[in-house]
């Protein structure tokens, strides 16, 4: 299993130290999200600064963009990287899409299908000389003079990975995805009932079979090497996940739980911007369900035994990680497990 770090909160000037730092460290891959900061120029300083970890978007949102522009930055990263990266989209919610990126939302798993198609479309163009003649529902790209075509990659195109909670949006990964980014908000009975048999469908659609699939597991970590460490990322993890637990387009996981009232009583917490009461509201049964609890050595069994027949890499949201020597072992015995 390959384990990448995951970086959401970052300070672009420090990126690079920071993906340097990674490879040192021995991870396979280096994500960045796309949060307060551009994840693309995160990944180009992160090129800089390294030389054989995977560099990738964990995620960049697509709707935000068109195909197009997503192409054009997606090229230029695997040129620079050395063809180490791989472009992670995600769709985002409704609310986001609209209000904050200001673009237009409707059916997201089919418009998703589409922007993903539309790249790799463009991608050939670049790669064969054959005329641009894609024209979908959504976008439609018909013009590549050679001014504006950069020609053939000599690593080829990125791999395309998306990321998704509903079964429509994990069908679409399945189909037309060279991996699927599972949303940090899965436990391991959603993984295995709902998003497994969707990735499945879709990749039977496209004739090929799961086990072309990368596939990276979530999952929350708390732990600490140091009482008042794991009391630290206890805390933050409940946030997290309150956090996920009070948006209804997540609301599912916790449907196939039977906690569907959680999210009601989250989201009415959320919008009266109650933050510190829907922490409280998430007790340990939810905790450990979305969360590995422990200590650093019990996170390596853990992880592989809830998901080590499942994923093929590991991606490790720690809020506090404290003891590089003793996370190392973890990771190493995930590599090896």
């Amino acid at each position: 299993m390959k384990v990448d770090s995951v970086e959401v909160e970052f300070d672009p000037r420090e990126i690079g130290n920071t993906a340097e730092q990674a490879e040192a460290a021995g991870y396979d891959g280096f994500w960045v999200a796309e949060a307060k900061h551009d994840p693309f120029v995160a990944v180009a300083a992160a090129a800089g600064r390294t030389s054989g970890i995977e560099l990738g978007t964990s995620i960049a949102v697509a709707f935000a963009r068109n195909p197009m522009s997503t192409a054009v930055l997606a090229n230029d990263l695997q040129l620079l990287t050395g063809g180490r990266f791989n472009l992670g989209l995600g769709s985002q919610v409704e609310t986001h899409v609209t209000k904050r990126f200001g673009m237009p939302w409707s059916r997201p798993a089919a418009r998703m299908r589409e922007f993903v198609l539309a790249m790799r479309e463009i991608w050939h163009t670049w790669e064969t000389g054959d005329r641009l003649r894609f024209r979908g529902e959504f976008s439609t790209h018909t013009v590549m003079t050679p001014f504006f075509d950069p020609g053939p990659n000599p690593h080829g195109p990125p791999k395309v990975y998306l990321a998704g909670v509903g079964e429509l949006m994990t069908e679409v990964a399945g189909e037309v995805a060279d991996g699927f980014l599972c949303h940090s908000f899965t436990t391991e009975r959603y993984l295995r009932e709902i998003t497994i048999p969707a990735l499945e469908r879709g990749r039977a659609k496209a004739g090929k079979p799961l086990a072309g699939l990368e596939i990276s597991g979530p999952s929350f970590i708390a732990t600490g090497t140091t009482q008042e460490a794991f009391d630290r990322s206890v805390a933050e993890t409940r946030r997290q996940i309150a956090f996920y637990g009070s948006t209804p387009s997540y609301r599912k996981v916790l449907d196939l739980h039977g906690w569907g009232a959680l999210h009601d009583d989250l989201h009415a917490l959320s919008r009266r911007g109650r933050w510190d009461e829907m922490t409280a509201a998430v007790d340990d049964d939810v905790l450990n369900a979305f969360a590995v609890v422990g200590d650093p050595e019990h996170v390596g069994a853990e992880l592989l035994a809830r998901y080590g027949d499942i994923t093929t890499r590991a991606s490790c949201h720690v809020p506090h990680r404290d003891d590089p020597a003793r996370w190392n072992r973890v990771f190493n015995a995930l590599r090896t497990g």
